[in-house]
């Protein structure tokens, strides 16, 4: 599997393995997921994470956006933990971050919003 790296993030834009792109993202498993949508806008719920459930990393990072406006409900991180999926959430900025560092030594995903 290739293990993917976030060169670079800014408000709306995020380029990994060497591609941009301009809506949410998820990585999972060596792939990028664009043009990720959630079902309630700004609020995360199970559903969005339908892809990364199919075949559950050890960690997903979530990225709840350039100021962090996206909430990640308590039944969310729940229904995460019931999983066994550890769950780290961070502003989009240190989220990247995040990915980078863990990326390679463990199983690791995110969901990444590119704004607000």
């Amino acid at each position: 599997m290739v293990e993917l790296v976030i060169e670079e993030y800014s408000f709306g834009r995020i380029r990994i393995g060497g591609s941009d792109y301009t809506r949410d993202v998820i990585i999972h498993k060596g792939k990028v997921y664009d043009n990720w949508w959630r079902k309630e806008g700004h609020n995360l719920v199970p559903e969005d994470l339908e892809i990364i459930l199919k075949d559950p990393p050890s960690i997903l990072i979530i990225g709840t956006g350039y100021f962090g406006l996206m909430r990640v409900p308590e039944e969310t991180v729940k229904f995460l933990k019931e999983k066994e999926i550890k769950t780290v959430i961070k502003k989009t900025a240190d989220a990247c971050k995040t990915f980078n560092e863990l990326s390679g030594k463990q199983t690791v995903s995110a969901a990444l919003h590119l704004t607000c």
